[in-house]
């Protein structure tokens, strides 16, 4: 596979990582965010927990997918993240993410 190819390869695959998010970001109440993923889940638990010298954040999560394009399920029943770094987690809205029709894509 030439270069070329796999940066088309890598586009298709974000595309359509994309166009999953689309389809099923109506069904969580929460977006959550953290250094190394994206998720959407319907419940979620945020505990900072203090050490002797630092403090780390246990982020658990029920009813979950995950943005993360090499997995072949992204559905979750269940994620526990333990991290140093920031933690932002969103209630969603009412109203469904809808882009501006010159940045809409084509299916």
């Amino acid at each position: 596979m030439d270069e070329d190819d796999f940066d088309d390869y890598d586009r298709e695959v974000e595309l359509a990582l994309y166009r999953e998010y689309r389809d099923v970001v109506g069904q969580f109440k929460y977006v959550i965010e953290t250094e190394r993923r994206f998720y959407l889940a319907n419940d979620v638990t945020l505990e900072r927990h203090d050490t002797e010298h630092d403090f780390y954040f246990e982020l658990t999560m029920n009813d979950v997918w995950v943005w993360d394009v090499y997995r072949s399920d992204r559905f979750v029943k269940s994620v526990r993240v333990l991290t140093f770094k920031d933690v932002n987690v969103e209630v969603r809205g009412d109203k469904d993410l809808e882009l501006p029709k010159e940045l809409a894509l084509d299916e």
